[in-house]
This record gives C-alpha cells, sequence and structure tokens, in this order.
C-alpha cells in the first residue's frame, strides 16, 4: 500500500500495545465528490497502521441522508479489524485519518468527504465524554446494519434482542438503501456500479 500513516501511536512504548487483538467494526461514508476514493483510502489507511488489520469489508452502499436531508446521498460501508489499540486511541487513529483526507467538520449531520465511525469494540460497552460504545443510534440505522450484516448476520449488539440481520432486514424496508459495489476493498478510481443485495430494498 501507497499510503504512511503518521501517528504518534507508532511512538508509543511496545509494552503499551501489548495486549491481544480486539475485533472491532467500523462504519466508513461520505457525499462528497471522492467519497468512494476516500473511503477506499481511509481502508489502506487503516490497515498501514501497524496496529490495525483490515479483515474484511462489506459492499458499498448510496443511502439517503438522515437528519439534514438537503444533501446529496452518501456512499456507506462497514470495515471489520482487527486492533490491538484500545478503544480510545483507535478513535484517535480514525480521526487522524478523516483530517488526512480533508474531512471539514462544519454542521452536524452536514455534507462530508469522509465519515469514519467506531461502531463495535469486542462486547464492550463504553460511556465516557469522547466515546459511546456501541456507537450511538447505530441499531436505528439501515447504513450501518445492512453492510454490517454481510459481515457478521449472528452478531448481536451489545444491549439488543436482535440479530444484526434481523435489525437490518426490519431497517431495509423502512428507508432507501442501494447496494452499489459488491464486498471488498473499493478501487479509489471507481464510482461503483450499481447492483442488487439479499438486504437492501432496491
Amino acid at each position: 500500500m501507497n499510503f504512511a500513516l503518521e501517528s504518534s501511536l507508532e511512538a508509543r512504548p511496545e509494552h503499551e500495545l501489548e495486549r491481544s487483538p480486539e475485533t472491532a467494526y467500523l462504519g466508513l461514508g461520505g457525499n462528497l465528490d471522492g467519497a468512494t476514493a476516500a473511503i477506499a483510502s481511509a481502508l489502506e489507511l487503516l490497515d498501514a497502521n501497524p496496529h490495525i488489520d483490515v479483515r474484511a469489508v462489506s459492499s458499498l452502499y448510496q443511502t439517503a441522508p438522515i437528519g439534514l436531508t438537503a444533501q446529496p446521498d452518501f456512499v456507506n460501508a462497514v470495515a471489520h479489524i482487527e486492533t490491538r489499540l484500545s478503544p480510545e486511541d483507535l478513535l484517535s487513529a480514525t480521526l487522524n485519518i478523516e483530517n488526512l483526507l480533508g474531512r471539514i467538520r462544519t454542521e452536524r449531520w452536514g455534507p462530508r468527504v469522509i465519515d469514519i465511525d467506531v461502531l463495535l469494540y469486542g462486547r464492550r460497552e463504553i460511556s465516557t465524554p469522547r466515546i459511546t460504545m456501541p456507537h450511538a443510534r447505530m441499531h436505528e440505522r439501515a447504513f450501518v446494519l445492512v453492510p454490517l450484516a454481510e459481515l457478521d448476520p449472528g452478531l448481536r449488539i451489545p444491549g439488543s434482542t436482535e440479530t444484526v440481520i434481523e435489525a437490518a432486514h426490519r431497517l431495509a424496508n423502512e428507508t432507501r438503501i442501494v447496494k452499489v459495489t459488491e464486498a471488498g476493498l473499493p478501487s479509489p478510481n471507481r464510482d461503483g456500479v450499481p447492483g442488487t443485495s439479499t438486504i437492501a430494498s432496491t
């Protein structure tokens, strides 16, 4: 991979990163020009971090905006990673990548070229001023649950009685979400070709 991630995390003493790898899931999305390429670059930057291993990536989905609806549709995906970083350090790594790729925060729910959310970190439930785990409202978001169901359909989000696939089917019938690429790392130069999904409604 051609991207180098400069991060203070890499300079930390080894003993601070001597932990067993933890499974985590990240949500990635964007709706400005170049969003698909930014998602691909973000995945490469994540995998370039020596403490993060990108294990699988869902298909890309075109989804309707939430909150601020007068903006372009989003492209969304979910990545399964293994990491030795703590939840807080993983969040810092994702924010660093957003900055490197030109994320500018102007308004809540507003347009963005890239957004990376830490959705789940193992079975951990965390509530601090900086991080909430599972990610707030992920159980209500088709653009999170539909791609997540591709990667782990039997997963249960901590605090939920539904499996991810059950919730994904329910939410996909309530919102517009369309698969635009098959699962795997999207090419930075590919915008996606409309496809079909066994979960997402078309």
